[in-house]
């Protein structure tokens, strides 16, 4: 898996877990598993017309749930599953970023066939708002779409996640009961709840599609002052030895993806560190001193 080594870039990169806010940039890719082969129709045939609707959606925080699996689809939610059109739905993100509980508004591509790919490349978002969510229609159909909701990016300890590849199936919006691709219009009074179709007429127990989210750089934003801890040699092929004005509490290095992979406890104003057994590349060094203070450095191990 590629990934963009920023640090020959920029001069401060850091993870999120290290040190301040940082922002991910990360691919997306939805292939379609959509075909009369995989979700056997009984006319004998897909719709002439089968696609996919653009994939669109947001990343955003928990404060707000724009597509709950099991609640009513919003309005924007609803026209998006019924016609696969955005511009309510495209409403309710703009709402939600101007009250500070989303950060983008995602319009991806749409797919003119039943089977194929949708990718969203260079999608950036920061760790105030890591969750994703993503929809787009099963065209055509009364109400059928795919989704990802409120997908966390970051793990349980707040690291980028470095990649996901799941199966997803078919959902009901809800909102209109017709049992075929090109039924009548049937709105569904009283409006009902998002459900999978999971093995539900016309699709089986196969997975509509995979999505694979791909985790390409992070780039930290926070300025850091260096003047006091020096790290020496660097770069370096394996021992460097690591000083500082103040006593140092614990020194850490982390990957460019966030990984922590050494951890050492100094209490002293000099100690050093062995990197022999981490392959050759970019990766940063956390020192915290006894007042809790922490400053980063870039190293290179050769």
């Amino acid at each position: 898996m590629k990934k963009n080594t920023l640090l020959s870039v920029f001069t401060f990169l850091t993870m999120a877990i290290v040190y301040g806010q940082s922002t991910a940039t990360y691919t997306i890719v939805f292939d379609s598993n959509w075909s009369q082969a995989t979700h056997p129709d009984t006319s004998g045939s897909l719709p002439g017309n089968a696609h996919w609707s653009k994939l669109v959606g947001a990343t955003h925080n928990d404060a707000i749930s724009f597509l709950e699996m099991g609640s009513p689809a919003t309005p924007g939610v609803k026209i998006v599953a019924e016609t696969g059109g955005n511009t309510v739905f495209f409403s309710e993100i703009n709402a939600a970023i101007a009250d500070n509980t989303a950060n983008n508004l995602i319009e991806g591509p749409a797919l003119a066939t039943d089977l194929g790919s949708m990718t969203i490349n260079n999608l950036e978002t920061t760790e105030d708002f890591p969750l994703l969510t993503l929809a787009s229609m099963i065209a055509p159909s009364p109400d059928w779409m795919v989704a990802i909701s409120n997908l966390s990016l970051l793990d349980d300890e707040g690291i980028w996640i470095d990649e996901l590849a799941f199966d997803v199936y078919a959902y009901d919006a809800g909102t209109d009961s017709g049992e075929t691709y090109t039924a009548a219009n049937q709105a569904t009074n009283p409006v009902d709840v998002i459900t999978p179709m999971q093995g539900v007429a016309p699709f089986s127990t196969e997975p509509i599609g995979t999505f694979t989210i791909t985790l390409e750089s992070v780039l930290g934003v926070t300025a850091i002052d260096e003047a006091s801890f020096n790290l020496s040699p660097n770069p370096t092929t394996g021992i460097i030895t690591v000083r500082s004005e103040n006593t140092i509490s614990t020194i850490e290095v982390y990957t460019i993806l966030g990984a922590r992979v050494i951890s050492k406890d100094v209490q002293r104003n000099n100690a050093e560190l062995d990197l022999t057994a981490l392959s050759s590349g970019a990766y940063i060094v956390k020192l915290t001193d006894s007042n809790a203070n922490s400053q980063i450095k870039k190293v290179i191990k050769q």
